[in-house]
């Protein structure tokens, strides 16, 4: 739905503003409006896509990829945690479309390694998550140095009056509007359950819970950093195949250990909410809040 609404719009060369949450297909539905307007033969960046995390830079950079090879639009993530020369060096040698988290982007424009002055695209991707994560104020900097007559769009899961005062400040007058209420087919397949456990029997309710349902794969959530890690280590302690994955590890150290976890060779995955949004991780049977869902 998100793509049958939102690409017309963008076709037309409208400012747009879409509530859509993750999993709704919205990749594809700014994707693929800016693959059809890039020049494949213009080695210079056309269009600019921020997201929050690094996993999700990396996944929209792949899609859009998959979108645009046939017309051989070349498209390069900018993320920090990674080589940065190794950034540069990708996007001298003529990338088209630019996927970036905001702080890594910012940094480029201002070593002049990273020019804005012909992109005719930006793309805000899960706004909302970006305000959370304290972006906003890169946000808007970027914004600032894109050309004026530009092209923006902006995809929020839910319009905190921030997020509405950057499409006052830096959208064409009278946007187009899209609110996709999310498929209601993934909560009606899943179970739903919870139990009231004291803090201290937590680890051991999650031990007696995987001997009664046998977690082939678990994906279990905590708030903090230091909490992921203290639970990875309590189950390494006691003979689990576990993993942690947070915004404490490199990135190398955080693709690997998807990686493994897709593959289905980690049994417990923990994780803070840098894992929360927009992964796709396929035939995932249990995935658990240790601590209450902010």
């Amino acid at each position: 739905e998100v793509q049958a609404r939102a690409i017309p719009p963008l076709r037309r060369g409208e400012d747009l503003i879409g509530q859509a949450q993750t999993g709704t297909g919205k990749t594809a539905a700014f994707g693929i409006p800016i693959v059809e307007k890039v020049n494949p033969s213009g080695h210079h960046v056309q269009a600019l896509v921020l997201t929050p995390t690094r996993e999700l830079c990396v996944q929209v950079t792949e899609e859009i990829a998959r979108i645009g090879r046939f017309r051989g639009v070349r498209t390069v993530a900018i993320y920090g945690g990674s080589s940065m020369d190794r950034q540069i060096s990708e996007l001298k040698r003529g990338a088209q479309v630019v996927v970036g988290t905001p702080g890594r982007v910012l940094d480029l424009i201002r070593r002049r390694e990273l020019l804005l002055d012909r992109v005719h695209t930006v793309i805000l991707d899960e706004a909302d998550r970006m305000l959370d994560m304290g972006f906003i104020v890169d946000v808007e900097t970027i914004l600032s140095r894109a050309p004026r007559g530009r092209q923006t769009a902006l995809f929020s899961a839910t319009m905190p009056y921030a997020i509405l005062r950057i499409c006052d400040r830096f959208m064409k007058p009278n946007p187009a509007h899209v609110t996709v209420r999310p498929d209601l087919r993934t909560v009606e397949t899943v179970r739903q359950l919870v139990y009231f456990v004291a803090e201290q029997d937590k680890v051991a309710a999650l031990i007696e819970l995987n001997e009664r349902y046998g977690f082939d794969r678990l994906l279990v959530f905590r708030h903090t950093q230091i909490g992921v890690d203290r639970l990875a280590a309590t189950l390494k302690r006691r003979g689990k195949n576990v993993a942690a994955l947070h915004g404490g590890l490199s990135q190398r150290e955080r693709d690997r250990t998807l990686a493994a976890f897709r593959a289905g060779k980690i049994q417990f995955l923990i994780a803070t909410n840098v894992a929360s949004r927009g992964l796709d991780i396929t035939d995932l049977p249990y995935v658990l809040s240790f601590d209450i869902p902010e």
